[in-house]
């Protein structure tokens, strides 16, 4: 079964509870509820081979203080070919970030440093906590720098986790950079900006 999502690239999603939320001027929010069990969706999360099927691979050693590294390879992430946009042309190959893990709690919380320079570091945390035989998957991102970022930000955890919640379900994701400028402009409407 293919999802509305992937049908009608251009419609927004339909559940309001499907968009983040700013929690406050440096913070956003998503709730997703997928299909279990939580050791599963944990290794979504952590292991490289099945983090680079919705998000990035690289390796990630668990433990406070453990290195992070994503490699970004958006074109992988579905069979849809796409031409990257141009803003993100500069990233080339994929860009790689490398970060710090703040937190883990193994498998229900997982938090990391996100950003190039320790002054604008944010951090990402998920949160899983079993709901029968799905998992509530609570993704927040602090500490955000301005709204530019929360937005930007917003656009890209929307998209990711779209396809996060396709590989679980089963389904093919849509096209990415279609989608993902869809998120953008979404979240360009809902905290503002140009």
């Amino acid at each position: 079964m293919t999802s509305d999502r992937n049908e009608h690239p251009t419609t927004p999603p339909k559940a309001l509870d499907e968009y983040g939320v700013a929690t406050d001027a440096s913070t956003v929010r998503f709730e997703r509820l997928l299909p279990g069990p939580i050791e599963r969706v944990w290794a979504y999360l952590t292991e490289s081979d099945k983090r680079a099927q919705w998000f990035a691979s690289g390796p990630m050693d668990l433990r406070i203080g453990g290195r992070v590294e994503l490699k970004f390879r958006h074109a992988d992430l579905t069979p849809h070919s796409e031409p990257t946009p141009e803003r993100y042309k500069k990233y080339g190959d994929g860009p790689t970030l490398d970060a710090r893990v703040t937190r883990c709690e193994p498998p229900r919380l997982l938090s990391f440093t996100w950003g190039d320079q320790a002054d604008d570091e944010s951090e990402v945390t998920f949160e899983l906590t079993p709901q029968g035989g799905n998992v509530l998957l609570v993704l927040t991102h602090r500490r955000l720098a301005n709204r530019e970022a929360m937005r930007d930000v917003a656009g890209g955890w929307h998209t990711h986790l779209g396809i996060l919640a396709d590989k679980l379900n089963g389904r093919t994701p849509g096209p990415f950079w279609s989608t993902h400028e869809r998120n953008e402009a979404a979240y360009r409407q809902r905290f503002g900006g140009e």
